[in-house]
């Protein structure tokens, strides 16, 4: 199995959220929880970047209030493995299912792995990318390029298309972004009925 570990992004100003995202609890677990929980199936190690966490091995932005690029460039300068996969706290519905899947596209002729969404837009914030892309977002950092798009348009990208991933389960939220109030109240009831539907009925509970 591919060796790779695997990063959470929780920086930001959470200005639309009007509160820390990385903080917001769905079911019993904070958004945090839930996609180390996802990631720790199919990588060797998981750490948070752009912020301290009690619990969490944590790496700090080297290039501050430098958005998305940043945090990926903080996170490739800090990888132990040739892969890293780089996941935004803002997506909690990505599943290990989405991980795996994602991992078996990973070769030797492509430097990232990058998902489509179902509404055909890239999602770097869900990606793996090789160590090599680290030269490729220092590059992108030094002509004050912000976009994730900027480091992908430099390196072998292997873009996964949304009918490669829709067969797994949960596909249809897996790129819900919980960025303002609204999707939150939304991603609360998701949540809500994931553990509706994992509960046992009250028949199965007693035995009958």
């Amino acid at each position: 199995m591919l060796d790779v570990e695997g990063f959470i992004l929780v920086g930001g100003a959470s200005s639309r959220m009007g509160r820390d995202k990385s903080r917001l609890v769905l079911g019993k677990q904070t958004v945090v929880e839930r996609i180390t929980l996802a990631l720790s199936q199919v990588v060797t190690n998981v750490r948070i970047v752009g912020s301290r966490m009690n619990g969490f091995s944590s790496v700090a932005d080297v290039h501050k209030h430098w958005g998305p690029l940043g945090g990926i460039h903080a996170a490739l300068l800090a990888a132990t493995t040739e892969w890293s996969l780089i996941v935004a706290c803002d997506l909690p519905f990505v599943t290990h299912d989405l991980f795996d899947r994602l991992i078996q596209f990973c070769d030797e002729s492509n430097e990232a792995v990058v998902p489509v969404q179902d509404d055909s837009r890239p999602q770097p914030l869900c990606a793996l990318y090789r160590r090599s892309c680290l030269t490729a977002a220092e590059v992108s950092i030094a002509k004050g390029e912000h976009s994730p798009r900027a480091l992908l348009d430099k390196v072998a990208t292997r873009y996964v298309e949304f009918s490669e991933l829709s067969d797994l389960a949960g596909s249809e939220h897996f790129f819900l972004n919980v960025n303002t109030p609204e999707n939150y109240e939304l991603a609360v009831k998701l949540a809500q009925r994931e553990l509706t539907q994992q509960s046992p009925t009250v028949q199965e509970s007693e035995g009958f």
